[in-house]
């Protein structure tokens, strides 16, 4: 069996109202581009990265759930995996249609086209902003009721989210600015102006440079909200941090009270030990014998208790001022403030 040729592939896409699978040979020379331009737009090919690519009679463009291949009278849209049943994709495809019939905006056919795609994406991210949003607060609102396992691994779990989201966000912003950067390729984007062989100025493309830098600020006021909100996880994580280490100190604590107590209990239990073994020490007739002793054991062991918890209370007291040395009770001030007399500065 002959094998096919990596040219020979298919691509499931749509071209205008035309939908099916058509060869990559096929594509590129109905739309003047080279076999390695459509990898950037081939579903089977894992690519995270949003691009916009600019050719001589196209522009692809391949960010988020959109891979498609604008021209000046024509919109290749290339499937995704599932993404045609999907509700985003049939909202973005009805108002592309409906975008591309209204002529009376005032840009041409190829930027309404865009102006469609980056509207798309820009749903997307803000819904996936608002569903992000709402797991983190009601998150962050349980725990400041209280504060266990399965809350602090969710936490985890959402700012990995969080943070995955916010990279993609700040990637689509990335693609969008570097188009704005270059003159040239905003320039060679007019596409309708190159097919009805229009001179250009160079550096006119007013109407594209508002149409991105539209959509690049509300980018960005994604990505912000989304550090925002990553801030807020970091501060909740430290807080939590915070909480638990002072309950595990106050568990050591505990333990050391306890650890002291016992100290004192084995120091008085020391005298009876002692007054315990088999010996003779005279004083066993002694009618108070019993009673100094037993006196005498309870102070030793609550003095050795009480000694050791006013130890470990000097130890647990943390203050910005126990590392200042200490002053005298005349105030410093500085050379150029003070008087001089006949005996020098005072």
């Amino acid at each position: 069996m002959k094998g096919r040729q990596p040219t020979d592939l298919m691509l499931r896409c749509a071209v205008k109202t035309i939908s099916g699978q058509f060869k990559k040979s096929d594509l590129c020379v109905e739309h003047g581009l080279n076999a390695r331009d459509l990898r950037k737009v081939d579903s089977r090919v894992p690519n995270l990265i949003p691009t916009i690519l600019i050719r001589k009679e196209a522009v692809l463009i391949n960010i988020l759930h959109i891979r498609a291949l604008v021209k000046a009278d024509a919109v290749v849209l290339f499937d995704t995996y599932g993404s045609a049943d999907s509700r985003l994709h049939s909202v973005f495809l009805y108002h592309l249609e409906h975008n591309l019939k209204a002529k009376g905006s005032g840009l041409p056919y190829e930027f309404r086209a865009i102006e469609s795609i980056l509207l798309s994406v820009l749903s997307a991210l803000e819904a996936e902003m608002v569903f992000i949003r709402n797991l983190v607060g009601g998150l962050l609102a349980e725990m400041e009721d209280n504060i266990d396992h399965d809350r602090f691994k969710r936490l985890l779990h959402y700012s990995r989210r969080l943070a995955a989201f916010k990279n993609r966000a700040k990637l689509v912003e990335e693609a969008i600015d570097e188009v704005l950067t270059q003159d040239e390729d905003m320039n060679a984007m007019y596409l309708s102006d190159k097919l009805n062989n229009v001179p250009r100025e160079f550096h006119d493309h007013e109407d594209l440079e508002l149409l991105l830098e539209s959509f690049s600020k509300q980018v960005e006021e994604i990505v912000n909200e989304a550090e925002n909100i990553e801030a807020n996880v970091q501060s909740t994580q430290e807080i939590v941090e915070l909480i638990l280490d002072s309950n595990r100190n106050a568990l050591l604590t505990l333990d050391l009270k306890v650890s002291i107590a016992t100290l004192g209990i084995g120091a008085g239990a020391l005298i009876a030990g002692l007054f315990g073994m088999n010996l003779t020490s005279h004083i066993e007739e002694d009618p108070y014998a019993f009673y100094v002793l037993s006196g005498a054991s309870a102070g030793l062991a609550l003095l050795v208790a009480m000694a050791g918890l006013r130890r470990l209370s000097k130890i647990r007291k943390v203050g910005l001022s126990s590392n200042i040395p200490d002053r005298s009770s005349k105030p410093y001030l500085p050379l150029p403030l003070r008087k001089r007399s006949h005996e020098g500065w005072v």
